[in-house]
């Protein structure tokens, strides 16, 4: 292992020991509840049929939050979770918790042998700057019992702007050409039409240079759908919000950094699956709020945090939601 490499792993755990030195069982159980109310009262209080999330310590953390949810609230729910260890030792995972109920993974080719890459519905894309750092995380699936409607979740949570918005852009523009080539080979071993929904935290907002020129983003159909099959195109669901000052996370102001893409295969005529229309929202509920906000300005989100840790808070990002409809 390069030296560097072990240093920054020493130092990052250093770091992550210092801010969690007070956490407990206890600190973790009010965590959970916070989140748990918040899900909850997603889709009408039925709870999100698919719940992507990042920035996860680990699959145990996962499954202690799927069974605060699964209270008798929504005892109906049959919540599994897809998750995979990301390459950065911080514990910032990528993951979709989903209702096997409702869902199953899409495997390209169920008669291929046990373990080739016809047979796998997920993949760990790295995003690599000088080392791997973290992951883009892709899953297949398909409504229940439907072969022929795959669709396909790509969850992201891009390098954050913490050493500067210039001088860290080019890692999210690492993450942005990645993103591009995955959604590229999708569409090539899956079909052009294939819908693609890509998500996350991508510490940029959708106007900047990593989601509009690397990650080939818009938020005009037309330039996407009549774009060749070549080009990996996005539409942004997030501009009509953000054109209304709203804002999913919070320094100095709202910023948009959680966001939700698709590719034309939500918006062709072909389509098997497409948006429902005004259906993509940010949830931002008053228990989440910091402080009421200005009188025309929009609510900070209030963290549960580590220093202090503040057990009413929640996240630091409010989350957002959409619903997708299926064509018969």
């Amino acid at each position: 292992m390069p030296w560097e490499e072990r240093a920054r792993k020493i130092r990052n755990l250093k770091d992550l020991k210092t801010k969690l030195k007070d956490w407990d069982d206890n600190t973790l159980d009010m965590k959970l509840g916070q989140l748990t109310e918040i899900i909850k009262e997603m889709n009408n209080s039925a709870g999100p049929d698919i719940l992507g999330v990042c920035e996860i310590e680990n699959k145990d953390v996962l499954n202690k939050l799927v069974s605060k949810v699964k209270t008798d609230d929504l005892a109906n729910r049959n919540y599994d979770i897809v998750h995979h260890d990301s390459p950065d030792p911080r514990g910032i995972d990528i993951a979709f918790i989903y209702d096997k109920s409702l869902f199953d993974f899409h495997i390209k080719d169920p008669n291929a042998p046990e373990g080739s890459d016809a047979r796998r519905y997920w993949f760990s894309h790295e995003v690599i700057k000088r080392y791997p750092t973290r992951d883009i995380f892709q899953v297949n699936f398909q409504p229940k019992d439907k072969r022929d409607k795959p669709f396909v979740l790509i969850g992201n949570h891009w390098p954050s702007r913490m050493d500067g918005v210039y001088e860290s852009e080019p890692y999210r523009i690492i993450a942005a050409e990645t993103l591009s080539y995955y959604n590229l080979r999708i569409q090539q071993e899956l079909g052009e039409h294939t819908p693609i929904l890509v998500m996350g935290d991508f510490n940029d907002d959708p106007g900047s240079r990593s989601m509009t020129d690397y990650a080939l983003s818009s938020r005009n159909i037309a330039v996407m759908t009549n774009a060749p099959a070549t080009t990996p195109r996005l539409l942004n669901l997030m501009w009509p919000l953000m054109d209304n000052g709203y804002g999913t996370f919070w320094y100095q102001g709202p910023l948009f950094f959680d966001q939700f893409l698709v590719s034309k295969g939500f918006l062709v005529k072909e389509r098997t699956f497409s948006i429902v229309e005004n259906s993509v929202k940010v949830i931002s509920p008053t228990t989440m709020w910091e402080r009421p906000p200005p009188k025309g300005r929009y609510p900070q989100p209030r963290e549960f945090g580590w220093k202090p840790r503040n057990p009413l808070g929640f996240s630091d990002h409010f989350p957002i939601t959409l619903k997708i409809r299926e064509i018969d």
